[in-house]
């Protein structure tokens, strides 16, 4: 995976950039040794890894306003990193370029329950939101499997889901506000706790672009009142495919639940081993689907979809009787990632979309791509919406299957674009999908794409080196280049 080349004069600059990093943050705020910066070195991406330059912790919007500017002002790379739990590379460091920590900005600012909403600081994580309401009987929507441990910045940045999307939306569907900081240490904001205005939707552009437009110092998130009552179905069965089909005939019944999460029998076993949750061994696949609001209509819900997982060749049918056991079915799907870990020495996990009618014929061919890379998969994945987690199972240490495993994701991401999806549902593009943006774009579509971060970041500073499969010049957008004497697209008219 290559990364843009190094600037030597940023390397002759180094001395002077921490200097002034240093007096503007404080010293204890900047690290620039080799190995006391090996922690942030890489994100969840871990096959691929690099030394930044320099590393900032800043504490407050001015901190980041004031890193920024320096950067700016030397011509220095930025990348941006919240908790590093990105799976895409987001957060993979430049040699030649800063990266800035906002794991300090760490504060739940407000919390507005009249208006139903937070502000918070980027660094705070994703279930933190909900423990500070949760005496209220408020919770934040949006809860990716690491929400443990991933900060509100970062699903910002990568526009972050969950097993409860399907109903609720993703992270761009939970905001209200931002505070941004650009390239130049200029500090805007964008809505508010109001709802909806008639001005252009910055903040629909900034929710899910990687770091490579400004960085995000506060966030204003909706916050929803827990359902009256919420239950959770297990239905296993024999294939993947009727499982598959289930899902479609759910949704096509007008039925949406608040989740509707699907695993094969790899990952069944693996997560019954982690956590015991009762999942059916003899399974080859399971359907979680979470039914939530007022008791009569969940009751309603439940058995209508039964009826429609039966239909579709249920071999065993389980609703969960208490909230403790609700909560156990679903601790068994988001430690599914740790729990594939113990069966194999390494996994390659990945992230695309697909419509839902297609899910059977696409777990169908992952089937066949696997015999053909030799290398298993177990998925798991939010079937409601059709994103698609597969986890890659190699071992690091045998020549070649780290290869075959990102070849074997290519493969799978191909397949999605192939039947109408796309390259990604949540895990953003990064580095990891950034070279197969062309399978999904075209020149123009990328090159349009490139001017709108042209327009935010004239310089590309931050984050380069993701998202787009070459790196361009925002000088050179626009530009036409005559190759031989002859004119591209000679039968457009010019004026």
């Amino acid at each position: 995976m290559l990364m843009p080349p190094p600037d030597s004069a940023a390397f002759e600059a180094a001395p002077r950039f921490v200097a002034a990093l240093r007096e503007a943050l404080g010293a204890q705020n900047v690290i620039a040794d080799p190995r006391a910066m090996r922690p942030y070195e890489s994100d969840g991406l871990t096959a691929y890894r690099q030394v930044p330059l320099a590393v900032a912790l800043p504490r407050s919007t001015a901190e980041v306003s004031a890193a920024l500017k320096i950067a700016h002002r030397f011509g220095i790379k930025v990348v941006p990193r919240g908790s590093g739990t990105s799976l895409s590379g987001g957060a993979l460091p430049l040699a030649d370029g800063l990266l800035l920590g906002l794991g300090k900005l760490n504060r739940i600012l407000d919390i507005d329950l009249p208006n139903r909403c937070a502000v918070v600081q980027p660094g705070v994580t994703n279930l933190a939101i909900s423990h500070a309401v949760a005496g209220d009987g408020f919770y934040y929507a949006p809860d990716p499997s690491s929400q443990i441990a991933c900060s509100i910045g970062g699903n910002v940045a990568e526009n972050s889901g969950g097993v409860h999307c399907l109903k609720y939306g993703l992270t761009t569907n939970n905001l209200l506000g931002l505070e941004v900081v650009l390239m130049d240490g200029e500090v805007i904001r964008l809505g508010g706790k109001h709802f909806d205005s008639g001005l252009y939707d910055l903040m629909g552009l900034f929710t899910g672009s990687e770091g490579l437009l400004g960085v995000v110092t506060e966030v204003t998130v909706k916050l929803l009142r827990k359902p009256e009552k919420a239950r959770a179905l297990l239905a296993g069965f024999a294939s993947s495919e009727s499982a598959g089909a289930a899902v479609a005939a759910i949704i096509g019944a007008g039925i949406i639940p608040a989740g509707m999460e699907m695993m094969d029998k790899p990952a069944i076993h693996a997560a019954e081993d982690f956590v015991h949750a009762g999942y059916p061994l003899d399974a080859e696949a399971l359907l979680i689907v979470e039914l939530d609001g007022p008791e009569v209509e969940v009751d309603d819900l439940i058995a209508r979809v039964s009826a429609i997982a039966n239909a579709h060749g249920a071999t065993g049918l389980r609703v969960s009787a208490s909230e403790a056991e609700r909560l156990l079915i679903w601790a068994g799907r988001k430690a599914a990632f740790p729990a594939v870990g113990r069966i194999s020495p390494d996994y390659y996990c990945m992230d695309g979309t697909i419509p839902r009618s297609r899910l059977p014929e696409v777990l169908n061919r992952m089937t066949q791509l696997s015999a053909q890379h030799g290398l298993r998969v177990a998925n798991v994945f939010h079937a409601g919406d059709g994103n698609l987690h597969p986890l890659i199972l190699y071992d690091a240490n045998k020549p070649g299957e780290l290869e075959a495993a990102e070849a074997f994701g290519a493969d799978i991401l191909r397949l999605c674009v192939e039947v109408g999806g796309v390259l990604t549902g949540e895990h953003g593009v990064g580095v990891e999908k950034r070279d197969l943006m062309p399978t999904m774009f075209s020149d123009v579509d990328l090159d349009q794409q490139m001017r709108v971060k042209c327009a935010f970041d004239q310089g590309n500073l931050l984050n380069p080196g993701k998202v787009f499969p070459s790196l361009q010049r925002c000088a050179e957008m626009g530009a036409m280049h005559v190759r031989g004497g002859n004119l591209p697209y000679p039968d457009l008219p010019r004026f």
